[in-house]
């Protein structure tokens, strides 16, 4: 087996990844230099997937503040934001757009070449900027890694996937195991220190808006290493993704829809959001999201339309040149038809426990960020568009607090350290697996017993199943190939998001119950810590 050293070790090439990496690189020596380890390729990942946008708080909008910004946060995350880690990533915007303009992105600008603010859903006043129309996340990722690979510094291994972390006998992490799918051959990889900027879950469910390779890696490794997990019962599911009939896939058609004044319908053309909240349309997501929920099991219908036809052609194509161009492809005219849409899997606001201001986990020498990391920032549902600042301020906090740290790889191998190592130099243990089956079972339970709507006899039953597929999955370390490797990533973020739902006896923001569908007076994170193999600790404060 083959062993290298770095300084910094990031796993994951979303925008947090690069950013980081960027920041890192251009801020500081690094003896023994930077890799960035991607499963795929390098811009494969949940970014290139963000369409709304990014949220600026910007001074030259006369309109926005940072206290409107935190309130509209506060408000959207139920009772669980942070106010403090709010504040820090609002008062922080202006930083980090400024900086992301230097590094190439080109966010879109009106007639005055002002920027273009736009509105999306829970926001009280416009701050969202957009990068291509709709296409926000795609460019903001394409310009950083045009940068990551012109840097001489930054060293990139794709096709390459992180299985474990190694500690030593202080239990602080020295660094990973990884396995080059392309190669079929392992690398442990030392290092000071080893971020985590890889993104979320959204394949643990039959229906997401996310791409393949969202199988909740992060969380996975760093519950088998011990790290405080927290909040994983808060998944976000997006209101609006393309529903087609015989096709599980759900491109997501974006909240910034809406935000410009499309409208949700049932199959008649009536609008219903107004039945349900105040802010009709753009209310928060969980809000939408059970509103057409419920409108779907009373009607029988397999999903609800988003009308855009109001919003005008010029407009349409110029703000959603992606959205039209696909949905064109499935036949629906977006300036003339009703789009169907039903919710889908988008978002996690739970993830690994860390702290905002330099993305320490519990464990020593494990840094995250991105959807990886649970900061404070989302509480129980996400405000739209606040996950790319909250990368890319979270990056750059890193950036800066990595930069006073010594990095200095101490030539040090103990026994803890071995033992971790020799489980992946034993011989294959091969069992015939069928992945796509187990997978596809997991999604569909996920999806129907742990989803947009819960209850204990539901979860306990997906718990049942979860158990069942563990055992048919008979593998614990190492595994075959890449996808026996997502495979017990998903199996075990699967029972932890069900586990915490299960001790949850609430109902608050993208966690809902329909046996206590009542939210406490006071609310509650819950954490979760591994206590051996089989048994978990689930506690709350």
């Amino acid at each position: 087996m083959k062993h290298s050293k770095y300084s910094v070790i990031i796993v994951g090439s979303g925008i947090a990844g690069l950013y980081a990496a960027l920041k890192l690189s251009d801020q500081m020596n690094l003896p023994d230099g930077l890799l960035v380890l991607t499963k795929a390729n390098l811009a494969d990942c949940n970014s290139s997937h963000a369409q709304g946008g990014i949220v600026a708080v910007l001074p030259e909008n006369s309109l926005d503040s940072v206290k409107i910004h935190v309130e509209d946060t506060l408000k959207a995350g139920a009772g669980l934001s942070d106010e403090k880690v709010v504040t820090f990533i609002s008062e922080n915007s202006n930083v980090v757009i400024k900086d992301l303009l230097e590094y190439g992105v080109e966010f879109d600008k009106n007639e005055k070449n002002e920027f273009n603010f736009t509105l999306e859903g829970a926001h009280s006043v416009k701050r969202i900027l957009h990068a291509g129309g709709d296409s926000t996340g795609a460019n903001m990722e394409k310009a950083l890694v045009k940068k990551v690979l012109e840097n001489p510094n930054i060293t990139v291994y794709e096709q390459a996937l992180a299985v474990e972390l190694i500690k030593n006998q202080n239990g602080k992490v020295k660094g990973l195991i990884c396995y080059k799918s392309g190669l079929d051959e392992y690398e442990v990889v030392y290092s000071a220190a080893t971020v985590f900027a890889t993104g979320g879950i959204g394949q643990v469910y039959k229906y997401t808006t996310n791409p393949e390779v969202a199988t909740g890696d992060g969380m996975a490794l760093a519950y088998r290493a011990g790290a405080i997990i927290s909040d994983m019962e808060f998944v976000q599911f997006h209101p609006t993704a393309l529903s087609l009939p015989n096709d599980d896939s759900r491109f997501l058609i974006s909240e910034a829809v809406r935000g410009e004044g499309a409208k949700l319908v049932n199959s008649k053309g009536e609008p219903f959001m107004h039945k349900y909240h105040s802010l009709a349309d753009l209310a928060p997501r969980d809000i939408v999201t059970r509103s057409i929920f419920a409108e779907l099991k009373s009607s029988g219908e397999p999903n609800a339309y988003l009308d855009a036809t109001g919003i005008g052609k010029e407009k349409l194509l110029k703000r959603f040149p992606n959205i039209y161009k696909l949905c064109l492809e499935k036949g629906i005219d977006i300036t003339k038809d009703y789009i169907p849409v039903s919710p889908a899997c988008h978002y996690l606001m739970g993830g690994i426990k860390t702290n905002i201001t330099n993305a320490k986990t519990s464990l020593d020498g494990l840094y995250s960020i991105g959807e990886v990391a649970c900061t404070g920032l989302h509480g129980a549902n996400r405000l739209a568009s606040n996950s790319l600042l909250e990368c890319v301020v979270s990056a750059y906090e890193l950036a800066d607090y990595l930069s006073f740290a010594n990095l200095e790889i101490p030539e040090m191998i103990d026994e803890s350290i071995l033992e971790t190592i020799r489980l992946y130099e034993n011989e294959d243990e091969y069992h015939d697996i069928d992945v796509a089956k187990i997978k596809a079972e997991l999604q569909q339970t996920m999806w129907d017993l742990v989803g947009v709507e819960r209850n204990e006899v539901d979860m306990l039953r997906a718990l049942d199943t979860i158990n069942r597929l563990q055992k048919e999955f008979k593998y614990t370390n190492k595994c075959s190939n890449f996808k026996e490797y997502e495979l017990r990533n998903l199996l075990c973020v699967s029972k932890i998001i069900t586990s915490m739902a299960l001790a949850r006896q609430e109902s608050r923001g993208g966690h809902y119950r329909t046996d206590y569908p009542n939210t406490m007076l006071e609310g509650r994170h819950s954490s979760l810590v591994k206590e051996d193999e089989i048994n978990d600790k689930v506690f709350t404060s």
